[in-house]
């Protein structure tokens, strides 16, 4: 039966660090998957999450199923963090919140569902987006469109070319936003442009599906929420996939999040219902371990406010790290311009690299970055960004 099968295609990204662990060489610097790495270069466990887990290890009384959609009090901490403990989404109950196995959980189980729902309907991706997005949208049987997103010429966001765009959606189409931290690019709209792009989805009468993997790793909780929050006038319809890898660190630990908003809580309940069966025969119900430690944390005054200082200190560190990357470029005589990198947000940046040089630093100097130029910022360390700036300098200069 198998041995028809030829070789399938590595990821584009988890293929490059299968290529980074076999490479020999001891100053090999790995910029391709998306995790945050300390000034030492280790992934760190959050003192919070620890904190967490030693309570739950002592109070812990059961492993039994969860619900299909997991904890009740997981989905209303997600729905607290994303919208704000008083909005009247979350008083209303016209929000439900399902805990998926991390955030692409949660991205896969809604293309289930939409097609369900929505069989004919057209998912909008930002050109460029996350690689796996066009891949879990069509693997559910959806059609996929692009709009454009990032003016690489410029280095800014392409909003005016994005704006007459989104003007032919058609209504019931869904289009796919980052809430924040946009992935590849790190450009994000500005308040102006959020409210712009809401007017034009509300018009057309587009549903937003908003994939908030960074939430709190840009600016700051709740200023990059406020994006999403434009979206939420009375009665309106939106998805949220929610991660938890990045700002609690829980990467293996899987933990994520689909919240669905509809016009009135009876429609909510309704949803929930759908949403259910989709998860039922995938993976049945999630794993507790990971939204255990995030409900315990946000639930616990003393706790939560250990987490947010540690989490502004990932922004503070990744914005130093884009700093020093221009700084030092500036010092090794590099002409091209590289400040916009200091105007992006969060772990990611289109580094303006073309697939040639990315090659050339692979081949060079042992360093693995996206084929697209994209970096991951937040592992430059100070045992590395030294090295890294001297590779992109003689690269440039050839």
């Amino acid at each position: 039966m198998f041995e028809t099968l030829d070789m399938a295609p590595a990821d584009a990204i988890m293929g490059l660090t299968d290529a980074f662990n076999q490479d020999s060489n001891p100053a090999k610097i790995n910029l391709t998957i998306g995790v945050y790495k300390d000034e030492s270069g280790t992934t760190p466990i959050f003192s919070s999450v620890k904190k967490a887990e030693e309570r739950l290890l002592t109070d812990e009384s059961t492993k039994s199923y969860l619900q299909i959609q997991g904890a009740p009090e997981f989905g209303n901490a997600v729905q607290s963090l994303v919208f704000g403990s008083d909005h009247e989404i979350v008083s209303s109950g016209r929000a439900v919140t399902a805990h998926t196995p991390g955030g692409t959980g949660a991205l896969r189980v809604a293309a289930d569902f939409l097609k369900k729902v929505s069989p004919d309907a057209t998912v909008w991706l930002s050109k460029p987006t996350w690689p796996n997005h066009p891949a879990i949208f069509e693997s559910a049987g959806l059609a996929i469109r692009e709009y454009p997103y990032y003016d690489a010429e410029n280095k800014r966001l392409a909003y005016e070319a994005m704006i007459t765009a989104l003007g032919e959606v058609k209504s019931g189409d869904i289009v796919v936003l980052h809430g924040c931290c946009h992935n590849p690019t790190g450009m994000d709209p500005n308040a102006e442009q959020w409210a712009g792009i809401a007017n034009v989805l509300t018009d057309r009468g587009a549903l937003a599906f908003f994939d908030f993997a960074y939430q709190g790793l840009g600016n700051g909780l709740d200023e990059d929420a406020a994006g999403l929050r434009q979206f939420c006038t009375s009665g309106c319809e939106l998805l949220v996939s929610s991660s938890f890898s990045k700002n609690f660190g829980l990467y293996r630990e899987r933990t994520g999040a689909l919240t669905l908003v509809a016009k009135d809580a009876d429609i909510a309940a309704r949803s929930l219902s759908h949403l259910k069966q989709a998860i039922r025969c995938n993976y049945s119900n999630p794993p507790a371990h990971g939204s255990q430690i995030v409900t315990t944390i946000l639930n616990d005054a003393e706790l939560r406010d250990e987490w947010e200082s540690e989490v502004k200190a990932m922004c503070i560190r990744i914005a130093d790290m884009r700093a020093q990357f221009v700084e030092k470029l500036n010092a090794l005589g590099v002409d091209q311009d590289f400040s916009f990198l200091t105007t992006q947000n969060g772990m990611f940046s289109f580094s303006g690299l073309n697939p040639e040089q990315v090659q050339q630093l692979r081949d060079d100097f042992s360093i693995y970055i996206v084929g697209s130029g994209r970096i991951n910022v937040a592992s430059l360390t100070p045992s590395n960004i030294d090295a890294f700036c001297d590779a992109v300098a003689k690269v440039l200069q050839d």
